[in-house]
């Protein structure tokens, strides 16, 4: 079998990675056709077909599975000990890749990544921000970020926020047509906003508790979003209940604009975690980042 150089491969495992010549194209700062080129050029050295397209995407073949299985983790390992190089550098230097939902991103992590890059301008950050519970090995990212009890049990957490209360939100108007629920199950009878993680079986169900007790309720209503922000405009508009990270209610509760209800039912949560495998050999530059979001309050 002909020998295929590291960087074509690397380039590969980039384009099923991303599922797309645009995005892996723009993560290694080539051109689209240029990257294609280099796809069709490893296939025909390879004598196989790793990769197929169609008009809307790209997905590996088989083959390309087989290969994305056996050389990935060592590509990865090689990534790893050339990062390591770097501290033999005056500055830490090399790419790091996150994962985090746009709630934790906003109010977490940008506010430590803006002194952070400052500091280390060597150290690159690749974040990808969705509400999409990723799988950070395969899809090859250094770390994600999510609420404390969602961590798989074989990662390494580092807790790197405050713990958070949800809130169940309304306006007033809403309230004064259509009363206010007293307990979780009243949910039922009004219009709520609902909040889509396709990795939690589509659409998030309220989570309630109090005491002993646990209730987790499956609301409907006009609207279904994957972002906060827009429920909380949905919210402020008059469209129904909300439930929605407290931070985020809190301007608005303060100014009168939205009220709160339930709030017995809603109990700290152990709030958001950088999490990453226990296997992974951790680069300089990642380390200083845990150290830089570790939470020390």
């Amino acid at each position: 079998m002909p020998r295929a150089p590291l960087a074509d491969l690397g380039a590969f495992i980039a384009v099923a990675r991303e599922r797309s010549f645009t995005r892996a194209a723009a993560q290694l700062g080539v051109s689209p056709s240029a990257l294609s080129q280099t796809m069709r050029a490893l296939e025909e050295k390879l004598g196989v077909r790793l990769l197929t397209r169609t008009t809307r995407s790209v997905a590996p073949t088989d083959a390309g599975e087989r290969l994305i299985a056996t050389v990935g983790p060592h590509l990865e390992e090689i990534e790893t000990g050339l990062a390591a190089l770097s501290e033999l550098r005056d500055k830490p230097a090399g790419i790091i890749r996150i994962t985090a939902v746009d709630h934790a991103a906003e109010t977490i992590l940008w506010p430590s990544l803006a002194n952070f890059l400052a500091e280390y301008p060597d150290v690159r950050v690749d974040l990808v921000v969705d509400n999409t519970l990723r799988d950070i090995v395969a899809e090859r990212f250094d770390a994600g970020i999510r609420m404390g009890e969602r961590v798989a049990r074989d990662m390494i957490a580092v807790r790197i926020g405050p713990e958070i209360r949800m809130a169940a939100i309304a306006t007033p108007a809403y309230f004064k047509k259509h009363g206010k629920p007293k307990v979780p199950q009243d949910l039922a009878a009004h219009s709520c906003i609902n909040l889509r993680l396709p990795t939690l079986g589509g659409v998030y169900v309220w989570e309630f508790e109090k005491g002993t007790r646990e209730i987790n309720v499956r609301v409907e209503g006009q609207l279904t979003v994957n972002d906060i922000a827009v429920i909380r405009n949905a919210a402020l508009h008059g469209l129904g209940i909300a439930f929605m990270p407290e931070d985020v209610a809190q301007p608005h509760l303060d100014a009168g604009d939205l009220v709160r209800v339930l709030a017995d039912w809603t109990p700290p949560l152990p709030g958001y975690h950088l999490y990453y495998p226990s296997r992974r050999q951790q680069s300089p530059a990642f380390a200083l980042l845990v150290e830089a979001l570790r939470y020390r309050g």
